[in-house]
């Protein structure tokens, strides 16, 4: 049986984002109120929850994207890198933001 694929439009374009201004207000005030509340403990948290919101609202030529990244899974690398970070003296913060979009992009998929 073959495969029935959807292809998801708005306003005749086929690659859109639909999130809302308010929903990115409250999820990101959430987020940082979580990170100050924890000391930054929960922080990985935060930015899945912020991440998920991001790529679950993206549609890209027609198809959803789904995260699948999960705070528990984060918090290991975010570990990792703190402590490479810290042995570095500072230097490996530099390839932070790039490990962290390619953990992001590795939980993300089509839908």
């Amino acid at each position: 049986m073959e495969e029935q694929h959807i292809i998801e439009t708005r306003n005749g374009r086929t690659s859109f984002f639909d999130g809302g201004l308010l929903q990115y207000i409250g999820w990101t005030i959430l987020g940082t109120l979580v990170t100050i509340c924890t000391i930054g403990i929960c922080y990985p948290w935060a930015l899945c929850m912020v991440y998920g919101w991001k790529i679950n609202h993206t549609v890209i030529e027609g198809k959803r994207l789904k995260f699948q990244g999960s705070a528990f899974g984060l918090f290991g690398h975010w570990i990792k890198w703190l402590l490479l970070t810290i042995i570095t003296i500072g230097i490996y913060g530099f390839w932070v933001f790039i490990k962290l979009e390619d953990w992001k992009v590795k939980n993300t998929i089509f839908k």
